[in-house]
């Protein structure tokens, strides 16, 4: 068998590695190896690439996700939601970290966007726990491992990427990680709450008299305004998706219009606001999608020129069984997503290896929501690690890189907890779409 189609990945590491951005190394590596297989016969390869991408409606659900993002950003949604859940969890140990995590849980839920979580939240968090003299690693370790739930909680702009890639329904996705994602943020929960009744001195508990006290009315409508109307649009979003009323592109749709009637809500809205969030949105949505053609081209020459033929070769003669070669695959996404965005690692593994994993007989739904678990392990693990460098240009010198490390090791012990939780009880991912959407 010609190993030809391998030789892509050594020459697009190369290109990764020496600099070059990821949708150009993609695009010529592409176009070099097609060149070879195909000649001239390229051009009308590259064009009907360009056509699936440019048709396909559900993409346009990402480019909404991120104007919703980017709407309640500029609503100044994240700072009332700490505001909020501060005063509820001030009196319990650990309280400021509790509270991070559940706002990153509904901030996730309201964005849909990676990497933005963790940098706004981080900001309100930071100078919150260091003025009350929190451990700086399990500082560090909450904000990175409560910013990086965007790959978890539904909406999440990765899912809507990975559905077309692996031929699953985005609808299926979304409503299948809802548990996972729930699993994890409550394993955060009990995991702070713990340490810190155990060590009071990691997350100290703020007394009484050290801020003003607020009424239990107070309290409510405070959590009201903060809490319900982005609760409400994350309700009308996943739930239109859940009942079969919407699909996730018009559902989509409903978010971005809710996104700019909570900014009016709150007093936020002017066209100046509008233009940034539609500025920002064109920004990403563009980064995106110009990665996304190009993985599909790369994909596209891969499998012309005999490449998943050779895989599955490859996959029989290893004799490692199903489970020894899903332990593989998920090894490699983990390898590649210390190095690499998650939408390389999407666009080079999901086409390639969904095909075989439903051969050997696992739910591509299960597969996929596996995938997602460890790529976000992989977003928090030393040394790499893009959520402590992201964590890293927004705090003071004094907490050290090594401090960040140590803090986010049991939270990625979390992940792995999760991992096999998932992989073990695969109805935790199944159950609900069958019940909701009867996939």
């Amino acid at each position: 068998m010609s190993l030809f189609p391998l030789y892509m990945f050594p020459l697009l590491f190369t290109m990764l590695l020496i600099g070059v951005p990821v949708a150009f190394a993609m695009l010529a590596t592409a176009t070099i190896f097609g060149y070879m297989v195909f000649d001239q016969a390229l051009i009308h390869q590259f064009i009907e690439k360009i056509s699936d991408v440019a048709s396909n409606y559900v993409l346009a659900a990402v480019t909404l996700f991120v104007f919703m993002g980017c709407m309640l950003e500029r609503a100044g949604i994240a700072k009332r939601l700490f505001e909020a859940m501060h005063l509820w969890t001030r009196r319990v140990p650990g309280g400021l970290a509790l509270g991070t995590i559940l706002m990153c849980i509904v901030f996730a839920a309201s964005t849909g966007v990676i990497g933005a979580t963790e940098v706004v939240v981080g900001l309100l968090a930071v100078p919150a726990m260091m003025k009350y003299k929190y451990d700086n690693g399990l500082m560090a370790g909450t904000i990175c491992a409560g910013g990086s739930l965007g790959t978890m909680i539904p909406p999440s702009v990765v899912v809507v990427i990975m559905g077309p890639l692996a031929d699953v329904s985005v609808g299926d996705l979304l409503v299948g990680m809802i548990f996972p994602g729930l699993i994890l943020g409550g394993m955060y929960i009990a995991y702070i709450l713990a340490r810190c009744i155990i060590q009071p001195s990691a997350g100290p508990m703020i007394r009484a008299g050290e801020e003003p006290e607020v009424s239990l009315g107070e309290k409510l409508r405070i959590t009201a305004i903060a809490l319900v109307p982005p609760l409400l649009m994350v309700f009308a979003v996943l739930g239109s998706i859940m009942l079969g009323l919407a699909s996730p592109t018009e559902a989509a749709a409903l978010g971005a219009g809710g996104s700019v009637l909570l900014t009016i809500l709150y007093g936020q809205f002017s066209l100046g606001v509008v233009y940034q969030a539609l500025l920002k949105t064109l920004r990403i949505t563009a980064m995106i999608m110009t990665i996304l053609l190009a993985g599909s081209m790369l994909t596209g020459i891969f499998i012309g020129s005999g490449g998943v033929m050779l895989t599955q070769e490859l996959v029989d003669a290893s004799n490692l069984g199903p489970w020894g070669l899903l332990a593989v695959v998920l090894l490699l996404a983990f390898i590649a997503g210390s190095f690499l965005d998650w939408i390389s690692v999407v666009l080079i593994m999901i086409p390639m290896f969904t095909p075989i994993m439903v051969g050997l007989g696992f739910n591509p739904v299960w597969f996929c929501i596996l995938f997602l678990i460890v790529i976000q392990t992989s977003y928090l693990t030393p040394p790499m690690a893009p959520a402590i460098f992201y964590l890293r240009g927004i705090t003071p010198p004094s907490v050290t890189t090594v401090q960040m490390y140590k803090g986010v090791l049991p939270f990625i012990a979390l992940q792995v907890v999760t991992l096999g939780l998932v992989m073990y009880f695969p109805n935790l991912v199944l159950w609900l779409p069958e019940q909701l959407l009867g996939f």
